[in-house]
């Protein structure tokens, strides 16, 4: 199996932004469909697709050979009678990660590389046991953000209209649209039920953010990575660069409320890191593996610690799985989301596409985190409140001694610069 950069996503199944999906940056597309593919061959073109690649030879325990001869024995006089169909089809599979986009949806899927969008900016998926729409992650400074949704939340209703039986293609169309208007999302957290009002917004990410942090334990280097976009590797380069001038002692890097994105991004980023040994390995349904190692270009040796959390997921979880199992990095925080599956995103001949999960991953220890997620090395808990207060109404003591688990962080790489003997020097800001 070829991992390359433009086909294989992590993360979230779909972003309510303009767009279905975030993570799935840099995708190539047929644009104009090549020819005036017929309902039926539609219907056969992903029954192909999904034949010849998807991870679980089984596939998922249902007779395929039967699947295809039930729904090409059909008639069907319209595109969209094809895509109800294609729906029921990858339905009895029983994977949320593997999907069909009609032509609209596919085109919203193309996102600009540049990171501008239109939304409110959170990362939705289906819970493969309940079948609910849950939030993975809420991306930073988003009008989800702000509003105070969290990773975990469940998504009973969108205006209204019960989210029972939805996928996540139906949930994004209902929650996507143009900016100034509102939707309205009643959220299950926990036992309690709560609404939201949210306004959509033009928005602009950068996924990485960082700054010199002075701290008991020194000058350290404080960078927040938010997704794994096509741009996502030069900016941590250029942080870690910078960073590196200012004679810092350590960093921190932090991953909490990540969803993910991009394959290539995360073994990019993890090679700033890793000078040698193993970052990931992806498994598809022959077994065969293909692993992505590091190859002797870090840019910094110096102590760290990655913060984590619940709403660390996919992409975030190969880079700290690699960064934990290779001990590169301590990991302070809490469990994370646990997703360890990879799609490749395939453009269709009448313009639609598939997105089929054709991959497992697994970390260099050859841990499978699907559904579980990596355990932090130092747990710190945060309750949904403190979390809110944090992230939402406190935003100023974020990565300052006031957040527990940067807090923690530093007493951690204060000990990792101690025992490592950085000198003075390297402490203090220059």
């Amino acid at each position: 199996m070829v991992i390359t950069k433009s086909r294989l996503v992590l993360g979230a199944t779909a972003v309510t932004l303009s767009t279905i999906a975030v993570t799935s940056l840099g995708i190539h597309s047929r644009g104009q469909a090549l020819f005036k593919a017929s309902p039926k061959e539609t219907v056969d073109e992903v029954w192909q697709i999904v034949n010849r690649q998807y991870v679980d030879g089984t596939f998922n325990q249902v007779d395929w050979q039967a699947v295809r001869k039930e729904y090409l024995n059909k008639s069907y006089s319209s595109q969209q009678e094809a895509y109800k169909s294609i729906r029921e089809m990858l339905k009895k599979l029983n994977d949320p990660y593997t999907r069909f986009m009609d032509p609209e949806e596919f085109k919203n899927m193309q996102v600009d590389t540049s990171g501008e969008l239109t939304g409110i900016g959170i990362t939705i998926s289906q819970d493969e046991k309940t079948k609910q729409l849950v939030v993975i992650a809420p991306i930073e400074d988003t009008p989800a953000f702000k509003a105070g949704i969290l990773a975990k939340d469940a998504i009973l209703k969108i205006n209204g209209k019960s989210t029972k039986g939805m996928d996540t293609n139906q949930a994004v169309s209902l929650i996507r649209g143009e900016a100034g208007t509102t939707v309205n999302l009643t959220i299950q957290r926990n036992s309690q039920v709560k609404e939201f009002a949210i306004k959509r917004a033009r928005i602009e990410i950068h996924p990485v953010k960082y700054s010199q942090k002075q701290t008991p334990a020194g000058n350290l280097g404080y960078i927040r990575l938010n997704q794994f976009s096509a741009n996502a590797g030069k900016e941590m380069q250029n942080a870690i660069k910078d960073l590196e001038t200012k004679k810092v002692a350590g960093y921190i890097l932090d991953l909490r409320g990540n969803p993910g994105g991009l394959l290539f991004s995360s073994v990019e980023i993890a090679r700033m890191w890793l000078n040698q040994g193993t970052i990931v390995s992806t498994i598809d349904r022959q077994g065969e593996r293909e692993r992505e190692v590091a190859n002797g270009r870090a840019l910094t040796n110096k102590p760290l610690v990655v913060l984590v959390d619940k709403g660390s997921a996919s992409a975030s979880e190969i880079l700290s799985g690699a960064l934990q199992d290779n001990k590169r990095a301590t990991l302070v925080g809490t469990q994370t989301f646990g997703k360890g599956l990879v799609q490749s995103v395939r453009p269709l001949e009448d313009g639609s596409g598939l997105a089929v999960t054709i991959a497992k991953y697994h970390t260099p220890s050859d841990k499978d985190i699907n559904k579980h997620g990596i355990d932090p090395d130092v747990k710190v808990d945060l309750t949904d409140a403190q979390r809110q207060d944090l992230w939402l109404r406190e935003r100023d003591k974020l990565a300052t001694l006031a957040d527990p688990q940067f807090a923690k962080a530093v007493e951690v790489i204060g000990k990792q610069i101690a025992a490592k003997g950085i000198t003075s020097a390297e402490k203090i800001k220059n």
